[in-house]
């Protein structure tokens, strides 16, 4: 498959809609035993808004490409650096509605990996079982924008 931009950022807001709520749920009722807290939500949503920004950067590497394809090696990379990123900026800085006094790194860890886990599994199985044309459609899957490409 060849996801277009649209397609990227509508697999990732599906699946961390979908699988990354699910997988946060546990988080979000104390697992980690720090008690529950909406904080793991809010990761998850920065999750999704700063990877909407890197994916433009992957779409546009992407391009580079023999295929214009993105191997799963490099989806594995990106996952990790995208962890990198998002629990530098929460330590040094932090993000509204995630103050630095309540982020824990080893929890966001925990967390980041599984959500992430979960997410790179469900698109690598659950999405191409229950949408089939979904890797016929560049990774769109609420129908052609404007800018798509075919």
């Amino acid at each position: 498959m060849t996801p277009t931009l649209i397609g990227r950022w509508q697999t990732r807001v599906f699946l961390l809609a979908t699988i990354g709520g699910l997988a946060t749920l546990p988080f979000y009722f104390g697992l980690t035993g720090h008690g529950g807290s909406l904080i793991y939500f809010w990761v998850l949503f920065y999750v999704g808004l700063i990877g909407c920004g890197w994916d433009v950067l992957y779409n546009f590497l992407m391009g580079w490409m023999w295929d214009h394809d993105w191997p799963g090696f490099l989806q594995l990379l990106a996952g990790i650096w995208e962890g990198l990123f998002l629990g530098t900026v929460l330590t040094i800085t932090g993000l509204p509605y995630i103050p630095t006094q309540r982020f824990y790194l080893g929890d966001f860890i925990l967390h980041y990996s599984f959500v992430w886990v979960c997410i790179y599994l469900s698109s690598w199985v659950v999405m191409r079982i229950l949408f089939p044309r979904w890797r016929f459609r560049g990774g769109e899957w609420l129908g052609k924008w404007p800018y798509s490409r075919g």
